[in-house]
């Protein structure tokens, strides 16, 4: 056993909303009714989803009202989205970045309209939120890449497959892991960017390395749907030799982990991330200020410790 880590649609015609009884200690509107607007990148990725239901959850507690975006991935349909949400004042915005481009409208235009914007796993760079909510990246990988320098001797060819360039989480993974790896023998022969972070680009990009480079014994999938795109190449290769490590702590990340398909993730917070951002949001609503950013501890998650997680997801 391994050792451990289209037309753009008006938001009202696409939202879910989330109204609770109980009172809270937000700074409530004139009809005394605090309202929240999240808008989510893509609620097909599990990790945006449980982020949604974390932020419902703890919004019901604070009998505050949750609009929610589902921007599936289109970022000029979020700025849409999010302009949509600043009409109807609402008090402060979730934001979930549909990737880099585009990315600095909606901050700018709702703090332009004294909307408090708290920006969660990416942050447009040139126009940050009023304060940013994510798991250390940098850290989490890093500590991902030392686990793979010890599981593989370290030495080894290694083919990485990308998320979205240009995103906070690429570009912090991509430091983390390349430090991990750092001093050892293992030696990049292979990238390539995703656009979605999708398993089906997983496997398209994994299998093109696998025929380019058939040396290959490591992938590193920026997020575990890719290293299960990755795992599926390699199965249809005939490779069982492969250490294939993800990165989110997704459900089916984590099952992947515990039965043998990928060798390691990274589960991140979510549940807390999503109370985090909820607290975050009133806090700035009622004109406190916050830290630039919040960072939150992830979790090298290996079959060693992968089922605490599969029963409770931090």
């Amino acid at each position: 056993m391994r050792i451990p880590r289209v037309a753009i649609a008006p938001v009202a015609a696409i939202a879910l909303t989330l109204t609770a009884c109980s009172g809270g200690d937000a700074a409530q509107g004139d009809d005394g009714q605090v309202t929240i607007g999240l808008a989510v990148a893509n609620l097909q990725a599990d990790f945006f989803n449980q982020i949604r239901q974390s932020v419902e959850a703890a919004a019901q507690e604070q009998g505050i009202e949750v609009t929610v975006a589902d921007a599936g991935g289109d970022a000029e349909r979020q700025v849409s989205q999010i302009q949509d949400m600043i009409t109807q004042q609402v008090d402060a915005i979730i934001y979930i970045p549909a990737g880099a481009t585009a990315a600095t409208v909606p901050v700018r235009a709702a703090q332009s309209a004294d909307i408090p914007v708290v920006t969660v796993d990416r942050n447009p760079d040139g126009a940050p939120g009023d304060t940013f909510i994510a798991t250390d990246s940098v850290a989490a990988a890093q500590a991902l890449g030392e686990w793979v320098v010890q599981e593989t001797g370290g030495t080894g060819t290694l083919g990485v497959i990308q998320g979205q360039i240009g995103t906070t989480p690429e570009i912090a993974r991509d430091e983390g892991f390349k430090a991990g790896i750092a001093g050892s023998d293992i030696q990049e022969v292979a990238r390539q960017s995703s656009d979605a972070w999708a398993q089906d680009e997983g496997f398209q990009i994994a299998q093109d390395m696998l025929q380019a480079n058939p040396d290959i014994n490591i992938f590193f999938g920026r997020a575990d749907a890719l290293a299960l795109g990755a795992a599926q190449a390699a199965r249809a290769a005939g490779r069982t030799d492969m250490t294939i490590v993800g990165f989110d702590g997704d459900v089916a990340g984590l099952e992947a982990v515990r039965d043998g398909v990928i060798s390691a993730t990274v589960t991140q917070p979510t549940q807390a991330m999503g109370r985090l951002a909820v607290e975050s949001a009133i806090a700035l609503s009622e004109g406190e200020t916050l830290p630039a950013e919040q960072l939150q501890e992830g979790v090298v998650t290996t079959p060693e410790n992968v089922e605490q997680f599969i029963a409770e997801h931090p």
